[in-house]
């Protein structure tokens, strides 16, 4: 049902600022979950952040603490990923993911239905 595009991925100096965007054809529902996962070369994909439109909570994982930040246009049906005091080990394939639901397991990225292809962020010392 919806489509999802990714773009912003680049290449960017350690310390530096990036933002990611995730834009849906369908309408983002009151009760969507929507998330960022990631997975570097060689690596397992892993949670990045999420958010669950129904009560506003913002969830992040360890890693991206402090630097990263989540929020969405709903009205224009897109969802942002803004990246500051990026980190060689933040190279990645970015992927933004929707579910309809408001997931109590957003962490986990089998309970999302709705996936991107993916933007790469690459991080140089």
């Amino acid at each position: 049902q919806v489509h999802l595009v990714e773009s912003g991925g680049g290449l960017v100096q350690a310390g530096g600022s990036l933002r990611l965007s995730c834009t849906a054809s369908g309408r983002i529902g009151s009760t969507y979950t929507m998330g960022w996962f990631r997975q570097a070369p060689g690596k397992e994909r892993e949670f990045v952040a999420a958010i669950r439109r129904r009560d506003g909570g913002n969830y992040y994982a360890d890693a991206v603490k402090g630097r990263f930040t989540i929020f969405t246009d709903y009205v224009q049906n897109t969802i942002y990923l803004q990246m500051n005091s990026l980190r060689t080990e933040d190279t990645a394939v970015y992927y933004c993911a929707a579910d309809s639901h408001s997931e109590r397991n957003y962490y986990s990225d089998y309970v999302y239905d709705f996936w991107g292809q993916g933007t790469k962020v690459t991080v140089s010392s």
